[in-house]
């Protein structure tokens, strides 16, 4: 193509609003001349037309390979040790199966909590970081023992002061049982008849009761990024920490698209999805195009709720029966098929490969007519 000709075609493409928008501010920005502004404009279109894809084109197919190829070099079981507690976080291709799979709750859930600008020093950082560690009854006393003569649980108490806290979480906690003090200890008894099991089982509960903190967060890692003090937590509870005065709710985020999802919207865990993704890929030193990312995210959530891309998610959510068939479950499709009897519009790419056909996409996605003259008798 001359250099004429490429500027004409150039020319003739119309870049959306938002892009035209943020041409106009940079133009006022920088004080651009008319000459200037021409040039920006040819740039943009540039790249605007490179990203562009041509009708016709399987650009599913594309993302697909453009993340799974890359996804091959990726460590099989990576972990990150996060700050000086040494704690274990997921990474790796472990991580992005978790995220295309749609765990309910991810291996390591994390959260990354920004705080306002008034709060956002290496002080409040530390005392918030402290105060949000759940703390359980196991964490505050001496010793927790089963008495069998009794049939009780008794409690040691590291600090005398913590007792009436301690109480009122057992109280709160578990339903149908007597509290008593004596000697010092707390005495926790819930019937005449409980047994060996019943006890270990009533110990197990005490100890999990919660305390003091967020409810989620085990643990709290404060650093410092550019200008911000930020608090790594292993755990969540994104909910409780977006009502806290100190948190800069606009940047907080989870690792847990489940919990974005119910608390932000389906856009933000799409936003989650797209993001984990790509980190996750670059912690390996692998280079993709977001797009890809862009891509799957937009089909893992496009129903308004999060799918996996697998056969309880997008793959066996497929209109095509042959290609959900080819996926995985043959038999449980087929059969289930005719019972409903269905019917293949033979729409897709998978189902035309397999019978042969023409694939709807590239050249395949048109007929052509040809006109001729009638040849002169």
């Amino acid at each position: 193509m001359s250099q004429e000709s490429q500027k004409k075609t150039l020319s003739e493409i119309t870049l959306p609003q938002n892009i035209v928008n943020e041409i106009e501010r940079i133009v006022k920005a920088k004080k651009y001349n008319k000459e200037q502004r021409e040039k920006l404009e040819e740039e943009v279109r540039k790249e605007y037309l490179k990203s562009s894809f041509e009708p016709g084109e399987a650009f599913g197919i594309i993302a697909a390979q453009s993340i799974s190829e890359p996804a091959t070099q990726m460590t099989m079981r990576a972990y990150q040790l996060a700050g000086a507690a040494g704690i274990k976080v997921t990474y790796g291709l472990p991580r992005l199966i978790e995220i295309f799979d749609a765990k309910s709750e991810p291996e390591t859930p994390t959260m990354t909590i920004f705080l306002k600008s008034e709060f956002n020093n290496q002080k409040n950082a530390a005392e918030l970081a402290e105060d949000i560690v759940e703390k359980k009854i196991s964490d505050i006393i001496r010793k927790i023992s089963i008495n069998l003569n009794e049939k009780s649980v008794e409690i040691e108490q590291e600090d005398m002061r913590t007792m009436p806290k301690v109480e009122k979480s057992i109280k709160d906690g578990i339903a149908g049982v007597k509290i008593k003090e004596k000697n010092k200890k707390i005495i926790i008894t819930s019937n005449e008849e409980a047994g060996v099991k019943e006890l270990q089982s009533l110990k197990d509960k005490i100890m999990g009761l919660h305390i003091s903190g967020v409810k989620g967060i085990e643990n709290a890692i404060v650093r410092k990024e550019e200008d911000n003090w930020l608090i790594n937590t292993i755990g969540t509870n994104l909910e409780y920490i977006l009502k806290m005065k100190e948190v800069d709710s606009r940047r907080t985020v989870s690792n847990n698209s489940h919990e974005v999802a119910k608390i932000l919207g389906i856009e933000a865990a799409r936003s989650v999805i797209i993001n984990e993704a790509m980190n996750t890929m670059q912690e390996q030193g692998l280079d993709i195009d977001i797009r890809h990312l862009m891509l799957v995210g937009d089909i893992m959530t496009t129903t308004g709720a999060i799918l996996s891309i697998g056969r309880y998610g997008v793959a066996g959510s497929q209109t095509s029966i042959l290609a959900r068939a080819a996926f995985e479950e043959t038999i449980k499709h087929l059969v289930r098929a005719s019972i409903r009897n269905e019917v293949d519009r033979f729409q897709g790419i998978f189902e035309n490969v397999m019978i042969g056909q023409v694939i709807p996409s590239g050249t395949g996605m048109f007929d052509l007519i040809a006109k001729f003259e009638e040849e002169k008798k």
